[in-house]
């Protein structure tokens, strides 16, 4: 049973999530803004999407553009959850494994770490 949830508090709860950003990595990120959005059409079951290149990669031509973006996908989350508390734990992975991309780790480096 999908857990309800407002969007409000979900959005609460990806600001929160985003407040355990360790300082030194918050103060490194550059360029990149976190939405929630109610999932992703192109593929409805993914958790979250990082869009944009990693600061990894970015070179001395890197500029002028948009902010990378990183989505947090609501309803497939509240999908998966049994309850708010494990709504909170999905959201802090989630946001983490996302933010991951932006620091240029990879899926496996991140499963490693826990942020899978």
């Amino acid at each position: 049973m999908p857990v309800e949830m407002t969007r409000h508090r979900f959005e609460e709860l990806v600001s929160e999530a985003l407040d355990e950003v360790p300082p030194e990595f918050a103060e490194a990120m550059d360029n990149v803004v976190v939405l929630v959005e109610e999932f992703n059409e192109e593929e409805p079951s993914i958790l979250g999407l990082y869009h944009g290149v990693a600061l990894t990669e970015r070179t001395s031509d890197y500029g002028g553009v948009l902010p990378d973006r990183i989505s947090i996908y609501r309803r497939p989350i509240l999908e998966m959850c049994e309850s708010e508390e494990h709504v909170v734990e999905e959201v802090l992975v989630t946001v983490m494994h996302e933010l991951g991309h932006h620091f240029g780790i990879d899926d496996a480096r991140l499963h490693e770490l826990g942020w899978g």
